[in-house]
């Protein structure tokens, strides 16, 4: 066995896994399945649900899998592997026990939780709960928190997990969420009643294992088995971020983020997880005519008629500037209507931005991936504020320079970044 590996036999298995692995990590290489509420693979370890009991052979308790590193492990008396058991009448009684809690007062929500069909506490019950409670008492209630128009909160069914806290303060940069209180009392807020400020606060959503925390937009408008699901691509900024399309009927009901780590990781910014129901609402869906310096309703007739007369001039007198909010399909509609229609002036500039009319591609394309900021020793943002531009991107700067010791530099408007 090599000095950065470590022997283990799990379920009867074998194994040997890096000494920096947790035992959780150890025993899902084995192929066994661990539940948890707490664990995410990329927030800090918290162990405090503690769903994820294994029993080790020889300890006086079961261990909590997640919290448990694989090189602190001591081997048996007669220098064998640690015996670890994922199975078994110990293990599914630990597990019984911790689920027995988290139900005490978690309310009979499911017919009326948005969170349903898609659960892990649902799930987990099924595997784990009991068929009936053992409590007469109340249950006790909690107060919901105003944190803004985009994440509902019904916190009397929090579990108490902390992957929102944690998220909030180690991948969104903002500490605007903490635990308040201890025991019977203990509950997730935001500090003063302030609503989420983070460009990622979204993200809270499918981290949160339970109905507490859900996205207020789609409240009650549809049920995960009843939605079409589409991957795409987003388009609300430069990443591409791998995004999935939840749709009924003929409607967009959410848009949420698929794992692709060289681009978003598993995150999305707001922008792009809310931005459907610009779909369905608000939309410019009647055309304007401007006369005399005002602009009047028309109908499409009339709309179509003023596109004609102003194209009728000669293609010379014609000039094509795409914005900086269109998607790039919409850019090469229009650029492949005008090059029909012979005019030769268009431009896509953005706002301000200087390309050189070289075309050298180095002088605009990013070289080092998005990803691979992660590898950099230094970063330089010229007239950028990517936390506004590209905030999941601006979450992985954070990750380097938190972690990798990333020197970050910047020339244009202060910012807090």
């Amino acid at each position: 066995m090599s000095d950065d590996l470590f022997k283990l036999n799990v379920d009867g298995q074998d194994i040997e896994v890096p000494r920096q692995y947790t035992l959780m990590q150890a025993c899902e290489e084995a192929g066994a399945e661990i539940p948890r509420f707490c664990y995410h693979e990329r927030l800090s370890v918290a162990g405090n649900c503690r769903m994820c009991l294994v029993e080790w052979e020889g300890a006086p308790k079961p261990i909590a899998s997640c919290a448990q590193t694989v090189g602190d492990m001591r081997p048996n008396r007669d220098g064998s592997a640690p015996n670890i058991r994922t199975k078994g009448a110990y293990v599914e009684k630990a597990r019984n026990g911790v689920m027995e809690f988290l139900l005490i007062n978690h309310p009979l929500d499911c017919p009326i939780c948005d969170q349903g069909g898609e659960c892990d506490l649902q799930d987990q019950a099924m595997a784990y709960g009991r068929a009936g409670s053992r409590y007469d008492e109340n249950k006790r209630a909690v107060e919901d928190k105003n944190m803004g128009p985009l994440v509902k909160t019904i916190m009397t069914r929090c579990i108490q997990c902390t992957r929102c806290v944690r998220f909030a303060a180690e991948v969104a940069g903002v500490e605007e969420l903490g635990m308040i209180s201890r025991g019977e009392n203990a509950e997730i807020t935001t500090y003063l009643e302030k609503s989420l400020t983070s460009e990622l606060s979204g993200n809270v959503i499918d981290l949160c294992p339970v109905g507490a925390l859900t996205s207020k937009p789609y409240a009650f408008n549809a049920r995960p088995w009843e939605l079409r699901k589409t991957s795409s691509i987003d388009v609300m900024d430069a990443m591409g971020a791998a995004i999935r399309v939840d749709a009924k009927g003929d409607g967009v009901m959410r848009i949420l983020p698929e794992v692709s780590e060289g681009i978003n990781e598993e995150w999305l910014s707001d922008k792009s997880r809310f931005i459907w129901d610009g779909l369905a609402r608000q939309r410019l869906d009647k055309p304007y005519i401007r006369e005399n310096g005002k602009l009047r309703p028309a109908n499409w007739g009339e709309a179509f008629a003023a596109v004609k007369e102003a194209l009728s001039a000669s293609p010379e007198k014609i000039g094509v500037v795409a914005g900086d909010l269109i998607e790039v399909e919409q850019a090469k509609a229009a650029l492949d209507f005008f090059r029909g229609l012979g005019v030769e002036n268009t431009d896509c500039r953005p706002a301000g931005a200087q390309y050189g009319t070289d075309g050298v591609r180095e002088r605009y394309i990013l070289n080092g991936t998005l990803a691979g900021v992660e590898d950099a020793d230094a970063l330089l943002l010229i007239g950028t504020n990517p936390r506004v531009e590209a905030a999941v991107w601006n979450a992985r700067i954070r990750k380097a320079w938190l972690w990798a010791d990333l020197k970050v530099g910047r020339i244009g408007e202060a910012a807090d970044l």
